[in-house]
């Protein structure tokens, strides 16, 4: 559950007509997102093997801390409270109240009260423990995926647009090759697949990790595989390859197409639990990253506090919470999340790199009968890596000046890194 609501957010129901606007034929579109659901498999790969590796509270921070260097650790914690994660929730807490109140019939009133007291409500509940949070994530993620498998099975049966599945289009003149364009489409593609680690981040508190959490990994990221190339078929199938680009709502068409009237309110209803599902996991996994910073000494100490009785990390949930409220409320966060959003993507394919370290340090001949090992291992998380890079390579061309700030805002960090490292001296 952890796995599959942190990979379906809101991108399922807006992204794929930028994916169809990019590419010519409706099996192009198809293969993008087959393709990408593959890189992702990749990575869930990896992050299984890593995972199995070193159960501990903040996964990609560990992996990175052990790995490459403790100041990669930090930068990656460091990134994610500022803007990353904090950045992320305070946009999800913002499209989930503008959801929400026009699901209620007030789409004019200010959505920032909303958000604010949903990213509170939420913390309070992860306040009490893993198990309320992660109860409420599982009811979510069930109706999010009972939304789109009725959304499946209703495109299913209405009647096809003339010609869908064989459908394209000229290319203009001045148009990249095809293979670019195939490229450009994978960058939102990818972010969309985007969110299979959040359940690293909980190594610790899972059962039997070695076993579960690659099990977890895998099969979650192979269902949302599954769903968003079907999703995807249902588009082409409903509104057409021209239909699907021409749109920027393409689940809201489809549905009015086969529901009519109730199709937008349906599809609004999907979007506003979708995203609540997203904020809840945003507050319950990567508040474990900045406990495990501060045990280790290396950020502030009372973020490494738990509960007496919940054994939740209160403090990093009452800051992550109102950093969050406060990007919310301030509307600046737009800007921060797109200097860091690249950020993402190297941590992505770093963390994934230090696999091939931790394949040298620490030999498979070393390790416990039926540790888990990455599928195809050096050519799968090698080829993760180098998509990885890609996908910085495109934002940093798409626009040069954001990506430039967003690294100096992370290289920020480093004198923070070597502050707290002094004092823990």
């Amino acid at each position: 559950m952890v796995v599959i609501g942190g990979i379906i957010g809101s991108g399922i129901f807006i992204n794929p007509y930028i994916v169809a606007r990019t590419l010519d034929s409706s099996m192009l579109v198809l293969a993008a997102w087959i393709a990408g659901g593959a890189i992702a498999l990749a990575g869930a790969f990896a992050y299984a093997e890593l995972g199995a590796l070193f159960p501990k509270a903040g996964g990609q921070y560990v992996y990175l801390r052990d790995g490459l260097h403790p100041l990669a650790g930090f930068l990656y914690g460091w990134g994610l409270l500022l803007v990353i994660e904090s950045g992320a929730m305070a946009a999800v807490a913002t499209t989930f109240a503008s959801y929400a109140l026009r699901l209620v019939g007030r789409p004019d009133a200010a959505p920032a009260p909303l958000a604010v007291a949903a990213i509170l409500s939420l913390s309070l509940v992860n306040y009490f423990g893993v198990k309320p949070g992660s109860r409420l994530l599982n009811v979510l993620v069930v109706l999010k995926v009972a939304a789109l498998g009725v959304l499946i099975a209703a495109g299913a049966l209405a009647p096809a647009f003339a010609g869908w599945f064989s459908a394209s289009r000229a290319a203009a003149p001045d148009a990249p090759s095809t293979l670019l364009a195939f490229g450009a489409a994978l960058v939102p593609i990818l972010f969309a697949y985007g969110g299979w680690q959040s359940a690293n981040y909980l190594a610790e508190e899972i059962q039997d990790p070695h076993r579960n959490l690659p099990r977890s990994l895998v099969a979650g990221t192979l269902i949302v595989v599954v769903v968003y190339v079907f999703v995807n078929a249902v588009y082409l199938r409903s509104l057409g390859l021209e239909g699907l680009a021409s749109t920027p709502t393409p689940a809201s068409r489809a549905a009015a197409i086969m529901f009519g009237s109730l199709g937008d309110r349906f599809v609004t209803a999907a979007i506003t639990i979708s995203t609540f599902g997203f904020l809840d996991l945003g507050v319950l996994a990567p508040t474990r990253v900045y406990y495990a910073m501060a045990a280790d000494g290396a950020f502030l100490r009372s973020l490494a506090r738990l509960h007496p009785r919940y054994r939740s990390p209160w403090v990093a949930i009452a800051i992550q919470a109102i950093w969050s409220c406060a990007l919310a409320l301030t509307g600046r966060y737009e800007q921060l999340l797109n200097y860091v959003v690249f950020a993402d993507w190297i941590f992505f394919g770093s963390t994934v790199a230090t696999l091939f370290v931790f394949r040298r340090v620490l030999p498979l001949e070393g390790r416990s009968a039926g540790a888990f090992r990455c599928v195809g291992y050096p050519v799968v998380p090698l080829a993760f890596v180098v998509a990885a890079a890609a996908v910085v390579l495109s934002v940093v061309r798409a626009d040069p000046v954001s990506a430039s700030r967003g690294a100096l805002l992370l290289a920020a960090g480093i004198p923070v890194f070597f502050w707290f490292k002094r004092r823990a001296a």
